[in-house]
Parts: structure tokens; sequence; C-alpha cells
């Protein structure tokens, strides 16, 4: 009762944001969607970035704005650093901004290329303090209609992958007693539907491998080392464009701005949260999923329209999919 009590105290009061400056924050997926945007954040709080992603152009795009803020805040802090005198009649000096902005091309699918690229990373930049395993992807296909080698694929990238890159990087986390390890799931790893049995599963897989990670920092006492689980509803990035809920039921769980997502793991991961679902409702959803029986279950799923809510999302990919191979002659 007394460790309820204290939970929902440290949830009812919010608690003062750490400090990342300085700190080297790598994050996979950064090319693009939430990837982007969680470089920007950590811009913005002047962490070191090292951005990772299979495409070395949009890597860049991300980098190049990454830079722009970096610029931004040099010239705010060699305002604030010219010579003035303070009430006390002392000068008032503060160091400018010296931060970067590593770039790496890498597929986390395939684990010898994380392995490799790290080591790099670790030579040209030094250990890493934060990492942010954001990189994903979706087939869009039924399972009969799946290719077994995008199910694969699926499986490497968004579960496999944080395997390597925590392997990676854990060590030295451990050896100093500091760090912090993000996993962004989804909503769907803590509930399913129809039609993405590869996501759903690889996702599940996330979550597990995370929770797991979470139990063995925290039996090894290890608490420098902290850990956030990040689990949003379906976010506006074009990821799941078509993906359709009960029209009744829309305007009260619309599509998440990408923006609103990213700020609210903002706010979990620099507090220490260890796990963040947004919106709110969705710990109803997962909770409701763990006590009611699987016919109840799907009455309620069949209530909002979540049965069957990625069949337009797949049946739109399937289009662009026949499109693309009439327009190449396939």
């Amino acid at each position: 009762l007394w460790a309820f009590v204290l939970a929902a105290a440290k949830w009812l009061v919010r608690p003062k944001e750490k400090s990342v400056a300085g700190q080297v924050c790598l994050i996979t997926g950064a090319g693009s969607g939430l990837g982007r945007l969680f470089a920007l954040e950590f811009a913005r709080r002047r962490a070191l970035l090292v951005l990772w992603d299979i495409n070395t152009q949009s890597n860049e795009e991300t980098a190049g704005m990454v830079r722009h803020i970096y610029r931004e805040l040099a010239g705010e802090e060699a305002a604030e650093a010219a010579p003035g005198v303070a009430g006390d009649g002392e000068k008032d000096a503060r160091p400018q901004c010296s931060l970067q902005v590593y770039t790496y091309t890498c597929d986390v699918g395939k684990r010898e290329n994380v392995y490799s690229t790290a080591e790099r990373v670790r030579k040209e930049v030094g250990e890493v303090s934060v990492l942010v395993n954001n990189a994903g992807v979706v087939s869009g296909h039924h399972l009969l209609e799946c290719p077994d080698e995008l199910i694969e694929r699926t499986m490497m990238v968004n579960c496999h992958a944080h395997f390597w890159t925590t392997k990676a990087f854990l060590p030295k986390m451990l050896e100093m007693n500091h760090g912090h390890i993000v996993t962004v799931a989804s909503s769907l790893g803590l509930f399913s539907t129809a039609g993405v049995e590869d996501y759903c599963a690889s996702k599940f897989g996330a979550v597990g491998f995370h929770e797991s990670l979470s139990h063995e920092l925290k039996a090894a006492e290890k608490d420098g080392i902290k850990t956030t689980l990040v689990c949003p509803y379906l976010v506006d990035t074009g990821m799941f464009r078509g993906c359709r809920i009960r029209k009744e039921i829309e305007p009260f769980l619309p599509p998440l701005k990408p923006e609103y997502c990213v700020k609210q793991a903002m706010r979990a991961i620099l507090t220490d949260q260890p796990m963040i679902c947004t919106p709110r409702l969705m710990y109803m959803v997962t909770f409701m999923k763990s006590i009611l029986p699987f016919e109840a279950v799907v009455c309620m799923y069949r209530f909002l329209g979540a049965d069957k809510c990625m069949y337009p999302f797949i049946a739109q990919r399937k289009q662009a999919t026949n499109n693309n191979e009439a327009k190449n002659g396939i």
C-alpha cells in the first residue's frame, strides 16, 4: 500500500528535469519522423548528438537542423558572455557552446554493422551516455501475403537491433554506473490488432527486452543507469497512413502529433520516468486487456473499431506496391 502511495505521489509531483548538456546522445533512425524530433529536442538541451540512419541523405538533413540549433545556442551564449557588470559589481561570463553533431550510415538490422559503427563512435566521439533506440519499420502486409524476408527485416530492426546497440554501449555505462537507455516501442507492443502480426511481435519483443533489462540493472544495483520505455498510440508520421478506427471514436482518439509525442517522451526521459504511454488512455486499455477475458477484449476492440483499424493502411500499401510494380514493368 505504501509503495502504491509513494508511486502515486511521485506521479502527481512533477520532478525536476535533469541536464544532458555535453553528454553524448545516440539516436537510431534519426533521419526522419520521431528520430529527427528527438535529435532536435536533445540539441536544444545542449547534448552532443550522434545520429544513425540507413538513409545518409535524410540523416544529413537532420544534422543540418541540429547544427542550426547549435549556432543559435552559440549566439545566445556569446551574447550572455559579453563583458557586463552584474549586480554585485563582478563580471558575468558563460562559456560558449562548442557542441558537434556526428552522422553515421548504419543498418541497425545487421549485427556486424551495428558493432563496427559503434566502435567508430567510441573512437571518434567517445562513450555514449544516452542511447535512444528509435529505428523502426513496418511491412504493411497480412501474414500470409508477407514475404518471409520482410518479416525477418521487421524483427531485426524493431527488436533485435535493441540487443546489438545495448550490448555495444552498456558495458561502459555499467563501469561508470551512469547512462540512460530509451526504448521507443509502441502501444502495439502492449496490445495487438489484426493484420500487422510481424510489427506487433517485434514491438512486444522490444517491450519484453526493455523490461527484462530494467530488472537486470535493478538486480545489479546500478541505480545510475536509467531506462525509459516509450509506448505511443498512432503517431501521424505517415508510417501508418490510412489507419482508421470507428469514425465516432476518432475525435476522442485522433492520431498523435509527432511534436507532442516527442515532448511527452522527453519529459519522461529527463525526469527518469520508467515508462510513458501517450495518450494516458493507453494505460487504461492495457489494464482492461490484462483483466478482461479475451472475448470481452474482442468486443471492446470492435466497439472502438480497433479490430480492423489496420486494414485500410494495408490496402493502401498494397495499392502503392502494385502501382510501383506496374510503373517499373514488373
